[in-house]
């Protein structure tokens, strides 16, 4: 077992007395239940600490559950600790034992992103940041979407990676018939896609920030993007959903938005911003998320939980860690706004992976 370098975390105050409260409890327990026999396959002799704080609702009920399903796990209240007493604790871990951060906003801990310092130590981590932005209906949503099927997420995700490796050009139709001529063409073929499914497998970090349950790639040739698109969602300048009452429609010419129908003061902000430091306003990633809890009409207010959404999300601006392209230095780009489809249709080459507020590939 871990030496215990701190004094165990106060008692969590019971709930319970709420028949709603208890709901969640234990569907949040079932969840991170699958999570970590599934995805993390986490037992004995490895050890486990969870850095947790109470100051929202969605914090409480997480860590509550995380208690029940980690019974020898070591809880570590954020705000009853200093940031150096909490990285002593962790700094006593192995390689491949689990770290789980339960975050109303964000964890100062250090100078650099902690699970990307985790990450290099070879620990496992579940991160569950900005919880404080959901409340209501959305703390339901937001455990829903913790739920972990492996042969949807896996089978999806694969069969979609697959496709998208071979395509050649692409198309997502956010008009329907209402609006034929909102089509928004790829015209050359991906970057090679990456998956965020709960399958660590073939990769060097086991763990990120949860729900999960994404596709995502961009075109190759980022000026072969051209058309209209139009959104119902995007993040705004506190990185919160934003819905405007009617869907924004976005004019792409070679890979860049150069105009806007029915936009609001709000989106008019976000796309003023970008331009003042980048010029341009770039489009860059294509997100296919897979999670079915989170919809159109299940929203949730953190954009970073939200893109996972069942349906199709855009990045705006140059800005993109994972694929590098000859005329942007990394580290130039300041914005990545992911901005959210309405998706009546995706196709990849003449393939529809994408119908009906669902996809079409890698389940019977």
């Amino acid at each position: 077992m871990l030496v215990n370098q701190l004094a165990i975390a106060r008692p969590l105050i019971d709930d319970e007395s709420s028949s709603l409260a208890t709901n969640n409890a234990c569907v949040a327990e079932r969840n991170l239940n699958e999570l970590l026999t599934h995805v993390f396959k986490h037992a004995a002799p490895h050890n486990a600490v969870v850095v947790f704080d109470t100051r929202c609702e969605l914090a409480t009920t997480l860590t509550q559950a995380y208690k029940r399903c980690l019974p020898d796990a070591q809880l570590i209240d954020f705000d009853q600790h200093t940031p150096d007493a909490v990285l002593a604790v962790l700094s006593g871990l192995a390689v491949s034992d689990l770290v789980v951060l339960v975050q109303s906003t964000n964890f100062r801990l250090e100078a650099f992103r902690i699970r990307v310092e985790l990450f290099k130590r070879g620990l496992k981590v579940i991160e569950h940041p900005h919880l404080s932005r959901m409340a209501g209906a959305e703390v339901n949503y937001y455990i829903d979407a913790l739920a972990y099927d492996p042969v949807y997420f896996r089978g999806v995700g694969n069969s979609l990676k697959a496709i998208i490796d071979q395509a050649q050009y692409g198309c997502l139709d956010s008009g329907g018939d209402q609006f034929p001529d909102a089509r928004l063409m790829f015209g050359s073929a991906f970057e090679s896609a990456k998956l965020n499914v709960g399958d660590y497998s073939e990769m060097q970090n086991v763990g990120g920030q949860f729900p999960i349950g994404e596709v995502f790639t961009e075109a190759l040739d980022l000026e072969a993007v051209r058309g209209r698109v139009r959104i119902f969602a995007f993040g705004d300048t506190q990185y919160r959903v934003n819905r405007p009452a009617k869907p924004i429609t976005l004019i792409v010419e070679n890979g860049q938005v150069v105009a806007t129908e029915d936009s609001t003061p709000q989106f008019d902000t976000v796309l003023a911003n970008i331009r003042a430091d980048e010029q341009v306003v770039w489009l860059r990633e294509i997100g296919f998320g897979l999670n079915r809890a989170f919809t159109k009409d299940r929203a949730v207010s953190d954009i970073g939980s939200y893109e996972r959404m069942c349906g199709v999300h855009l990045s705006l601006g140059a800005k993109h860690g994972v694929y590098g392209k000859p005329n942007f230095k990394r580290g130039d780009g300041k914005y990545h706004i992911d901005v959210f489809a309405v998706t009546e249709r995706v196709t990849l080459d003449e393939q529809v992976v994408y119908h009906d507020g669902a996809w079409c590939v890698g389940v019977e």
